[in-house]
């Protein structure tokens, strides 16, 4: 009964409703027909034909059209100077239902080819035919009026719909869509001194067309521009830099160059990279051409392959005037570290390969690598009394890991130890030095802050915590760094030092051998019981007999092998290199941090420069050592970029940058000195 009675009022009223819509349509066509022409009407949709339409819309277009020509006014027939606004409302556009479909098909009919030229073609015929105070009336006049700007001078297109941040460019085109109604669309005309940039809201159509201007693409260069940082004017360095100061200048550069096969390995790591700029004949060039660019003087890479290394990397290096030397992982991985360094620049004194492989060993049981040279700079003819300090080079690439900080911190302890046997005087002190590569720990990270404070109390430590890469505290079990870090059969201590060049000076304090000791096991002192031991009968009553066949003690000879004293771990690893970091890993200017990498889009940095310096006394800031330039004097930096500037071009690589790390660069400087006949050294 109710459906009924429901049946019968309600399909009447719904009648009467349509009735009074299309009377209300019919009446606003022809108050705009009063007013346009039927080439008006032909260029707005013009979009519109070479397709092909429902035959009920295509009815309705085709009468539309018949019976607004036929309305025109007279006088109305001659174009007119000035500028119009051409507006479809929403009663138009729910009546005929035209733009429903035919938006979405724009790019699908051939007129859309040259929509360019079109666009602009139909529109400036339509500006002359009413002044602009008859186009502000008409606007007043008509409810649900959109408007989209275009720029006169513009190159236009159809593109495909996209959200917001895929269209940032298409600045001069602006669409609103009131009461969520998609069939609303309207255009006006603005001239290029009126248009403001703005950027343009999502489409809620789905499939239709925006008109925008091609978007100018801006260079790589523009958007990873790097300045560079010249440090020698600052105040700090003026004082320490006397005018009589005579220094040794060289450049040197760090770069992860991505090993090819690493990349075809992970491709799940460059999926918003073109297959095209990952090819190693497109990385090469572009990765030689940057090192070329820079011309560097000492040269530490990372993730070289060896056998492009064998056939490319070395014969170009060579032709640049470099000398290097490599070193390959352990194991069967391909890659490896390598250091070269210009020969007419420096000779080289000494170099140590070292790997962190030792079998049997927990925490150095990964194939990293790393590098040892210590050169001499070679002077100008005419500078022959003068002497320049050798340097220490050292690079390394240290696990990746995030979980084992223990085997990161045992490789860094390892390495510290070969620099600290090459780069040690014979008076105790060191030659500079100047440690590059990629260390896989973010700055003031526990093993950042190792390096740079020279110690670090490590025992108890979770292992993920050592590198600060990532934060695994909610695991239910986490691997803890324990004392001694290093076992005492590697010969290497907690001062990371080779037990073998730092023997205790203590007076009286020796080490000896087990054989040595064995002479002394039944002699008649080691037999009698000490007067202050308490008389215990059958205990310490009893006199320990000799055996038939223990020799008698024979007189104390020297020990022939003795052995080194490891002193006991107390759970905190130091060094005395006094390295402090190239870079400030901030961008004051942007405030946002350094980075030198971007896994998966993230930004870190990993990769770093440290060289020696001298700490300033008691001036330590919140357990950070500060320090001052000593005879190794930093000149200039290369400056790094941050996050958002990266994702602008696309992350890491992309095809300016033919790596997933920035390379590093510095500018140093070494006190040259003269010797007198005294052997007073004095600065020049």
């Amino acid at each position: 009964m109710i459906g009924t009675v429901l049946c019968y009022v309600l399909l009447p009223a719904a009648r009467l409703l349509r009735a009074l819509r299309d009377a209300f349509f019919t009446c606003r066509k022809n108050v705009l027909l009063a007013k346009s022409t039927s080439t008006q009407v032909e260029g707005v949709f013009a979009a519109t034909r070479g397709r092909l339409v429902p035959e009920e819309q295509e009815a309705l277009l085709q009468q539309w059209l018949e019976e607004g020509a036929g309305n025109l006014p007279a006088d109305e027939s001659a174009p007119a100077e000035g500028k119009v606004s051409v507006t479809l409302t929403s009663d138009w556009l729910e009546g005929s239902e035209l733009l429903m479909t035919s938006l979405s098909d724009l790019n699908l009919a051939p007129e859309v080819t040259q929509c360019a030229g079109q666009q602009l073609t139909e529109l400036h015929a339509l500006a002359s035919s009413e002044s602009r105070d008859d186009a502000v009336t008409e606007q007043t006049k008509l409810p649900a009026e959109e408007t989209v700007a275009v720029a006169d001078s513009a190159p236009w297109a159809a593109v495909a719909p996209q959200m917001d941040h895929q269209i940032a460019g298409c600045g001069t085109v602006g669409v609103k869509v009131q009461n969520e109604d998609p069939a609303v669309l309207a255009w006006s005309l603005a001239p290029d001194e009126e248009t403001v940039p703005t950027e343009p809201t999502a489409w809620p159509i789905q499939d239709t067309v925006q008109f925008c201007p091609l978007l100018t693409e801006v260079p790589y260069h523009d958007i990873l521009w790097r300045d560079w940082e010249d440090l020698s004017v600052q105040p700090s360095v003026l004082e320490q830099v006397s005018k009589s100061t005579s220094l040794f200048e060289f450049r040197v550069m760090s770069y992860n160059i991505l090993a090819q096969d690493l990349v075809e390995q992970g491709l799940d790591l460059y999926l918003h990279c073109h297959p095209d700029i990952l090819s190693w004949n497109y990385r090469l060039p572009n990765l030689l051409q940057e090192i070329q660019h820079w011309d560097p003087d000492v040269l530490c890479l990372q993730e070289v392959q060896e056998n492009h290394y064998q056939e490319q990397l070395e014969p170009a290096f060579k032709e640049m005037g470099f000398a290097c030397f490599y070193k390959r992982r352990t194991g069967t991985k391909t890659d490896g570290c390598a250091v070269c360094y210009k020969h007419s620049r420096f000779q080289l004194i000494n170099h140590t390969p070292v790997e962190y492989f030792h079998p049997g060993l927990e925490v150095l049981n990964r194939d990293n690598v790393g590098l040892v040279l210590l050169l001499q700079p070679l002077l100008p003819e005419g500078l022959d009394l003068k002497a320049v300090s050798p340097l220490c080079v050292a690079n390394t690439h240290v696990l990746f890991n995030p979980r084992r900080g223990d085997i990161k911190l045992a490789q860094m302890a390892l390495l510290l130890a070969e620099i600290d046997k090459i780069a040690k005087t014979a008076e105790g002190s060191y030659y500079p030095v100047i440690l590059c590569g990629d260390l896989n720990s973010v700055p003031d990270s526990p093993l950042y802050k190792f390096i740079r404070n020279g110690e670090l109390s490590y025992h108890g430590m979770p292992a993920w915590k050592v590198s600060g890469q990532e934060d695994f505290s909610q695991q239910l079990y986490s691997r803890k760094l324990l004392s001694p870090l290093l076992p005492s059969s590697l010969g290497i201590t907690d001062n990371c030092q080779y037990v073998t060049l730092c023997q205790p000076k203590k007076r009286g304090r020796r080490k000896y051998s087990r054989n040595f000791l064995l002479q002394f096991h039944f002699c008649d002192v080691a037999c009698e019981r000490p007067p202050h031991l308490v008389l215990l009968e059958g205990v310490t009553d009893a006199k320990p007999d000799r055996p038939a066949h223990w020799p008698k003690p024979a007189v104390m000879v020297k020990d022939p092998d003795p052995q080194p004293f490891v002193p006991r771990s107390s759970g905190i690893i130091q060094h005395g290199l006094n390295l402090t970091s190239v870079y400030s890993h901030f961008l004051p200017q942007r405030g946002r941090p350094e980075v030198t990498t971007m896994p998966m889009g993230l930004g870190a940095t990993v990769d770093y420069i440290f060289y020696s310096a001298e700490p300033v006394e008691n001036r330590n800031r919140l357990g950070r050592r500060l320090y001052q330039d000593g005879a190794l004097k930093l000149l200039g930096r290369l400056s790094l970029l941050s996050e958002d500037v990266l994702l602008m071009a696309n992350g890491l690589p992309n095809p300016f940058c033919s790596s997933d790390h920035l390379c590093l660069l510095a500018s140093f400087g070494l006190e040259i000195s003269s010797l007198t006949e005294n052997g007073v050294i004095f600065a020049w």
